[in-house]
């Protein structure tokens, strides 16, 4: 009986996949850590670890569909945010197989990867996971603040509701302070962030790489500081050094 994804779609592995793709880049980085050997290729947005060497796929949102089904893989691995339903269906109608993730919160993401590498990959849980899901697990720190993460300029675009961000900073003990929008990712005006009433805009390195030149001098009310995207987005071994770089 096929297994299902975090969508509940049927995916079919006779035995566990020994040619994977990943269009996942958090993903992709557990991957290369634990199962090296199975990965063989990855999208360009997969920067870690940084000498990985496998096929390249383009992008998340515009993956090379036939350098996918060139490789053989016995499985793609996919995200419901990142990868574009269009392109999930493709390479089904193509006969491949495809696992969908669907991660929004900290609890989503343990149980996901829970499921990937003891269902899927049928290989014990790594011990980054393990280590994650002890650090995550408990109540939430005394209230920090207010905080907004913006992932974009021009237009600006900020964190809003059911991220995974969201859930980690609320974790961290930081209160999303576009946590009751409408949308995930709304688009704001610079006044709407640079606000007495907010106590640390965080300005990560992607997807808009924001540097000391580029980012903090738009601000003149709010306090800014520059942090890795990957701690504030990935989930994978990113989620231990997350849980133990952020609150500094």
């Amino acid at each position: 009986m096929p297994a299902t994804d975090d969508l509940g779609h049927p995916v079919d592995l006779p035995r566990p996949p020994r040619r994977i793709v990943s269009l996942v880049p958090s993903i992709t980085e557990a991957l290369a850590t634990d199962v090296p050997d199975r990965l063989v290729g990855a999208t360009d947005w997969c920067t870690h670890p940084a000498d990985l060497d496998v096929t390249r796929v383009r992008g998340t949102k515009n993956p090379d569909l036939s350098t996918i089904r060139a490789l053989d893989p016995d499985l793609v691995v996919a995200n419901k945010e990142e990868n574009r339903e269009l392109d999930v269906r493709r390479l089904r109608d193509a006969g491949v197989q495809v696992w969908v993730t669907d991660i929004e919160t900290v609890p989503q993401a343990l149980d996901s990867l829970d499921r990937l590498y003891e269902v899927t990959l049928a290989v014990t849980r790594p011990d980054w996971l393990v280590r994650a899901r002890a650090a995550w697990t408990g109540p939430a720190p005394p209230a920090l603040g207010r905080v907004v993460v913006p992932i974009w300029r021009d237009p600006w675009m900020v964190v809003g509701s059911r991220t995974y961000t969201g859930d980690l900073l609320r974790r961290l003990g930081w209160a999303n302070a576009f946590a009751d929008a409408a949308e995930r990712y709304p688009k704001v005006a610079v006044s709407d962030i640079d606000r007495t009433d907010v106590d640390l805009v965080l300005l990560p390195d992607e997807p808009y790489v924001f540097t000391e030149d580029d980012g903090p001098e738009a601000f003149t009310q709010a306090p800014t500081r520059l942090v890795s995207g990957r701690l504030l987005t990935w989930y994978g071994p990113a989620m231990v050094e997350a849980h133990h770089l952020l609150p500094r």
